[in-house]
């Protein structure tokens, strides 16, 4: 059995990272989506909040499982039995990023493969920046995520009121 791990903060899922999943759920017998629970960036959901919002999205997909980590991603490979690392690439700055850290897992974990997938061109400008920054201004987010996520959006902006923190200036506010 190939055993396949998608992690990410998933801060929130968007289609583009539904689409990454469900390929790589093709190629693997079974496929983790890892959601790292501290990652070095400002966090809209709780790490509870995110592992159900991924959860919620792939109930019906019976090969992928949904868990929740911190640490090495190699060792969470490693305690799952994971053989291969799944990475999605949109744009070519991803590209840099993503070899980086392959190489860097690599060296700490030789025995496990790193697979990325190129994002369908339709799913090429979507980041989940990008989709809090939409949501956080009121935008409609329904082509970017699951209804279930965009409820959620809507939510938690509303819960945060004005002047909220979360999402970093960028110039879909120009």
């Amino acid at each position: 059995m190939v055993r396949g791990l998608f992690p990410g903060s998933f801060d929130p899922i968007h289609y583009g990272h539904i689409d990454i999943a469900r390929r790589a759920a093709r190629i693997f017998d079974e496929l983790i989506i890892a959601v790292y629970d501290r990652p070095l960036k400002n966090l809209l959901f709780m790490p509870g909040e995110r592992l159900s919002l991924v959860r919620t999205t792939f109930e019906n997909d019976p090969n992928i499982k949904v868990i929740g980590y911190r640490g090495l991603t190699v060792d969470v490979c490693r305690a799952n039995h994971a053989q291969v690392i799944v990475r999605g690439l949109r744009v070519f700055s991803d590209f840099e990023y993503e070899f980086r850290m392959a190489l860097a897992n690599h060296r700490l974990a030789p025995d496990i493969d790193v697979v990325a997938l190129i994002t369908n061109e339709e799913h090429t400008f979507l980041s989940s920046t990008t989709v809090r920054e939409i949501a956080s201004l009121g935008g409609d987010v329904s082509s970017m995520v699951p209804e279930h996520v965009a409820q959620a959006l809507r939510r938690r902006f509303v819960e945060l009121g004005e002047g909220h923190n979360i999402v970093p200036q960028a110039s879909l506010r120009d």
